[in-house]
């Protein structure tokens, strides 16, 4: 098969749509707190679709994956653990700054990140499959080009945080609840750092994975496919870093009942929509004693039908992620990128859907305007880089 990049290009939008839209369906849960629709959404993110559509595209999945060495299961399982922390703060920064700041610190730190990590982990531990160590990169041209990419990532970021410092000082309460209903600047400033830098733990978790889709491709899988069988390992890791913060949550705030509960307790009555506007817990001020049967009733088929898209749609960026990595060939370097500033924009494209910025002034509309187009800048600067270390 030969490399298409146009249509490699295509393949990784279609996946940045994908990851900038997973947490709309989110929005439709009801009375769940957020650890709950969290985990119900990660089994079909991280174990359902994964191993469904490996088995269904690929040959041998399972002996494929049992012919590797502990060696490149472990590096593919431990990343992908990594990774789960900022796939799991991800949900949180979403939760505590909205779709187009939170996707755009938390992204902008990924693909800065995404590029330092590696190498930095390189210098600490040689057996890591990196090509290079950060001092390497630093001594050339192209890897000069690249840090430099990676330090307007950073201004971008802190442009796109300006705005949000900015709408946090503009606003009342009662206004920015409207749109994202635990906004808290400062907490989510924090999560999203962290999310970002653990996120970028994924482009080297596909890395270390390289050996299993050589094999799939070995034991017959079209080379489009070849890419899904790690995504097994690699999610598998994740999945077992949301599924245990997700249960100390549960323990934590007694949560654990809504998984199967067709009615919510008094004090949760009030959870209406992940990231939309809280319910009040009673009317006039009775109180959670005051709420009728009806306000306590859980639309359980509504939010695992809602948690199960949002988990499918979120599992569908790294699908096309890897169907687009096999098309582009010698521009293969640009796919990180590709998929970073794809999301950035339609996170923020939906941001604006949703009214997050509404009733902010034209100054931190601007702000943010700015900061989303110096982090997509910053994308095309680290490609330019690898572009020329491709060329030596």
């Amino acid at each position: 098969m030969n490399p298409n990049p146009f249509l490699g290009v295509v393949f990784h939008w279609l996946g940045g749509l994908a990851s900038g839209s997973f947490y709309v369906p989110y929005r439709g849960v009801r009375k769940w707190s957020w650890e709950t629709y969290w985990l119900v959404g990660g089994v079909f993110s991280w174990l359902v679709c994964p191993a469904l559509l490996a088995v269904l595209l690929t040959h041998n999945l399972w002996g494929v994956l049992h012919q590797q060495t502990m060696n490149t299961l472990f590096w593919t399982y431990f990343f992908g653990a990594l990774w789960g922390f900022g796939g799991l703060t991800f949900g949180l920064t979403m939760r505590y700054l909205g779709m187009s700041l939170g996707m755009g610190v938390a992204l902008g730190y990924c693909a800065a990140f995404g590029t330092l990590l590696p190498p930095i982990f390189k210098s600490i531990a040689p057996s890591i499959p990196v090509a290079e160590t950060i001092g390497q990169i630093a001594a050339t041209r192209p890897g000069q080009i690249t840090l430099a990419g990676v330090g307007v990532t950073l201004l971008g970021i802190g442009i796109a945080a300006l705005a949000g410092l900015t709408k946090e000082r503009e606003l009342p309460d009662e206004e920015k609840r409207k749109a994202i209903a635990e906004f808290n600047f400062r907490k989510g400033i924090v999560v999203a750092t962290f999310s970002g830098i653990m996120s970028a733990c994924f482009a080297f978790a596909l890395t270390a994975g390289t050996p299993i889709g050589e094999a799939s491709l070995a034991a017959g899988t079209d080379p489009i496919w070849t890419g899904l069988p790690k995504l097994v390992v690699v999610l598998l890791g994740g999945f077992t870093t949301n599924f245990v913060w997700c249960v100390i949550l549960n323990l934590k705030n007694r949560t654990g009942y809504q998984y199967l509960a067709r009615q919510a307790r008094p004090e949760h009555a009030h959870l209406r929509a992940a990231g939309g506007e809280h319910a009040p817990v009673g009317a006039g001020g009775a109180g959670a004693a005051a709420l009728s049967l009806v306000e306590l009733r859980v639309p359980m088929l509504g939010n695992y039908l809602f948690s199960a898209l949002a988990g499918a749609t979120w599992y569908f960026q790294f699908f096309f992620y890897t169907m687009g990595e096999t098309q582009m060939g010698k521009f293969g370097f640009a796919s990180w990128t590709l998929h970073m500033a794809s999301i950035i924009i339609f996170s923020t494209m939906w941001g604006w859907f949703f009214h997050e910025w509404k009733g902010s002034s034209r100054k931190a509309h601007s702000l943010i305007g700015l900061g989303i187009a110096v982090l997509i800048l910053s994308t095309i600067i680290i490609g330019y880089g690898t572009y020329l270390k491709m060329g030596r």
